[in-house]
């Protein structure tokens, strides 16, 4: 194989430069370990939704009038019996009080019986009156309990903040997204802990006796969950690191050679973090497995490096030549594999979504430093690893025992073995392409998929969708109009139809709209006889009909211009917000005007229908980009249409397959599972690059197919077949971790190591035993 003068003339800078070279990585590393130190977890709500989105342009024009998605509920739920006791009114006082002073809490938009912007209207012989639900002189006697019981009835507030069997009631609070007292970005980690001791740590105790139960649940909630099991997931990364390295030992057969490619990796890692540090990003808990997957891009190409040094060994090369041999042979092939991983994530830059982004410049960032570590620094230190001639009988011996195996290997490159392999790889393709469709974007069940069933959170957001008609899954469509639009029966009309259309719905909870609140009114001022719960086409008993709702109420604005519909849904799984979303648009087709214009959306519901559908439109233009760019750095590398088929047809079955796995493991696509699908991208180059580049060497000096893929195995082959499996070994342990998506991502990750190793080294040279030429 013949090299450019430039990577010659590169190789002898570096080598001729060792202890230069030694000490620069090492001043690096001392800087990257200062900013390190100061790494910040940093979670945003912004930051998960795509502000470019139709939705979310309604959504950050509306948030500060009608409130945003993000919101937290606090339960207080009785055990047993009701809620119309004297305990229970004072629990419920003291928690609306401490939500009040929670950091980040917009205090205006606080909602609780004890609010003053929860009120109530009655029709009595004067006219119209009303209150506040709990009066100002309340005192929590037999006969303050009955009028607030009645005052809870006529202010129709039951399943919205009192449960519908009286067991429970709400305070609702909306999150600000700067901390009003610091004036820095809100940390919704911080609000999640606050939450859990000055409410839950201070009513909730494990005593028997104790009588009440507090449930919580929204987005700062979610991310504090997930941080706090994040630090778990860190015993997780510890003892996959322990298992690689105890497997890269096995393989290596030396100290040094097992410590050296682990030390390149976690510089890469450490590299990584701490220019995350410096661009002024922090890691978010959606994040935490980034810097493993750079830790495992970077074992790949280590394992890759130290195999080819002491393969050159076996040849007769000593240390110093070794190192220098390898890196010449290796730093094309690996630049190109890494510049294809590069590729992988920095496309889905492409997606608008602020978290997304951070994750493709985090992992881009590590990819970048694995090039400088792991293709520069390792062969130089391993230029200084010597050899004894017991080690070389070592591993002469057990290259001796796995021989056979090798053997037996290459006839894959036989035509009748060939074939037999590429009709199994068209069945698995045929599967895999009618399986992937059944791959969803977004969720798949309710609660929160990052967290398992059994967590707190989900237990809590159970309890709170079966006892409340409302929770955080709302999608809150935006009706804008004509001034004084709600005195206006066809505006009020069409509204009223919408809502009707939308709670029956499937997947519907319930909905609240201004029109149906004034068709209670109205039947409220003729004795409540439900023959006049109508709108009134008479212009001044509407008027009469909408006069009572304050714009605290969220159902319209100060001129009425707007009228936004809150729709509750049963869940957030993908295809009840898909169908929800498109009965909004179908009724705003066919019946929508210049003069009442339905927007899509508010709510948290709206911001995940943003996020899919932002998600689902650029998931296949992502996908053609990189296999684009891929196939175009094959093509200039290998000057070969047929060398680039050989790499790029494993790497397309698996990542059909991947998606396949995904939707039998019933995983969704989503901003947390886009970057594995983008390394399992990357890691079938890596493998696919590796083996071919080795096999071409061998076949431009002349040696057969499968003796040249023999040869191949026993220099590079052994070492994919190495790092799949300990990588795969290392990952599987995830499936104990207390978060799901970690758990999901474990399963995912093995699968993808694994099945990728199997395409370089059995279906890449069964295609060159046909596309090949000899």
């Amino acid at each position: 194989m013949g090299f450019s003068a430039a990577q010659l003339g590169f190789e002898k800078f570096i080598f001729s430069r060792r202890p230069l070279v030694i000490g620069f990585f090492i001043a690096i590393s001392l800087v990257m370990v200062y900013f390190v130190t100061q790494l910040r977890v940093d979670a945003g709500f912004i930051k998960q939704i795509p502000i470019k989105h139709e939705y979310m342009k309604t959504y950050m024009q509306y948030r500060q009038e009608f409130g945003g998605a993000n919101r937290v509920l606090i339960a207080c739920m009785v055990k047993k019996g009701d809620i119309f006791t004297p305990e229970f009114f004072n629990l419920l006082k003291e928690v609306t009080d401490d939500v009040f002073f929670i950091p980040g809490v917009d205090r205006a938009q606080v909602q609780s019986l004890f609010t003053p912007n929860v009120r109530f209207t009655e029709v009595v012989e004067d006219g119209i009156s009303g209150g506040n639900v709990i009066p100002a002189d309340f005192k929590p006697t037999s006969e303050g309990l009955r009028q607030v019981r009645e005052n809870i009835l006529k202010a129709n507030i039951v399943g919205r903040l009192v449960a519908s069997d009286f067991t429970g009631a709400i305070i609702s609070a909306q999150l600000l997204e700067v901390n009003p007292n610091t004036g820095e970005k809100l940390n919704y980690i911080a609000v999640a802990h606050e939450l859990e001791e000055k409410i839950r740590a201070k009513y909730e105790t494990n005593d028997p006796e104790q009588k009440f139960d507090i449930r919580i649940i929204g987005f700062a909630k979610v991310m504090g969950d997930i941080s706090d099991g994040a630090g778990r997931v860190v015993l997780f990364f510890i003892a996959t690191f322990f298992i690689t390295t105890l497997l890269v030992w096995v393989y290596t057969q030396s100290l040094p050679l097992t410590i050296l490619p682990l030390i390149s990796s976690l510089m890469a890692v450490l590299w990584q973090l701490g220019t995350v540090t410096i661009l002024g990003y922090g890691i978010d808990p959606i994040g935490i497995l980034v810097p493993f997957l750079i830790f495992a891009i970077g074992v790949s190409h280590g394992v890759q490096m130290v195999g080819a040094a002491r393969a050159e060994i076996v040849f007769g090369a000593d240390g110093f030549d070794a190192a220098r041999r390898s890196f010449r042979r290796l730093l094309a092939p690996g630049s190109i594999a890494l510049a294809s991983d590069l590729l992988g994530f920095f496309t889905i830059l492409f997606i608008h979504v602020r978290i997304i982004q951070e994750l493709a410049i985090t992992a881009s960032i590590g990819v970048a430093a694995i090039i400088f570590t792991n293709l520069i620094l390792l062969p130089v230190l391993l230029s200084y690893v010597t050899y004894d001639a017991g080690y070389l009988h070592r591993i002469e011996k057990r290259s001796g025992k796995i021989e056979p195996f090798w053997r037996a290997l290459a006839y894959v490159t036989r035509p009748r073995f060939a074939t037999i392999i590429l009709l199994a790889a068209g069945v698995l393709l045929a599967y895999g392409l009618i399986r992937a469709k059944e791959v969803k974007i977004g969720d798949f069940h309710s609660g929160v998929p990052e967290l398992r069933a059994s967590s707190r959170y989900n237990v809590d957001s159970k309890i709170i969708s079966e006892k409340f008609s409302i929770g955080v899954d709302i999608i809150t469509v935006i009706v804008e109009t004509v001034p004084q639009g709600c005195i206006d029966y066809e505006v009020m009309t069409l509204m009223d139809e919408f809502a009707w259309k939308m709670q029956n719905e499937p997947g519907v909870q319930s909905v609240i709209s201004l029109p149906g609140i004034a068709k209670d009114i109205n039947a409220g001022w003729n004795e409540g006889n439900m023959k006049w719960r109508v709108l009134s086409r008479n212009r001044d008993v509407m008027t009469q009909s909408v006069a009572y709702v304050p714009t605290s109420s969220g159902l319209l604005n100060t001129d009425c211009s707007v009228m936004p519909v809150m729709i509750f849904t049963r869940d957030h799984r993908a295809e009840t917000i898909a169908r929800i979303v498109a009965a909004v648009k179908d009724f705003r087709e066919q019946y929508g005007t210049e003069k009442v214009n339905f927007r899509l959306a508010t709510g948290g519901v709206g911001v995940m229908a943003a996020t899919n559908e932002e998600v689902a439109s650029a998931q296949f233009p992502i996908l053609m980009y990189l296999f684009g760019a891929i196939i175009l750095l094959c093509l200039m590398t290998y000057r070969s249409l047929r060398a680039t088929l050989c790499i790029m047809l494993p790497l397309g079955l698996v990542s059909i397959l991947a998606y396949t796995v995904m939707s039998k493991l019933e995983i969704g696509l989503k901003v947390s599972t886009l970057p594995v699908v983008a390394l399992g991208v990357g890691v079938g180059v890596d493998y696919g690059i590796y083996i071919f580049s080795r096999l071409e060497s061998l076949l431009k000096i002349g040696e057969p197919l499968q003796e040249a893929y023999r040869h191949t195995l026993g220099i590079t082959g052994i070492g994919v077949l190495f790092t799949g499996l300990t990588l795969g070994i290392g990952v599987v342990t995830w499936i104990f971790s207390p978060l799901k998506f970690q758990a999901d991502m474990g399963i995912l990750l093995t699968f993808m190591f694994l099945v990728n190793m199997l395409g370089a080294v059995l279906l890449l040279p069964a295609l060159a035993c046909f596309l090949i030429k000899r």
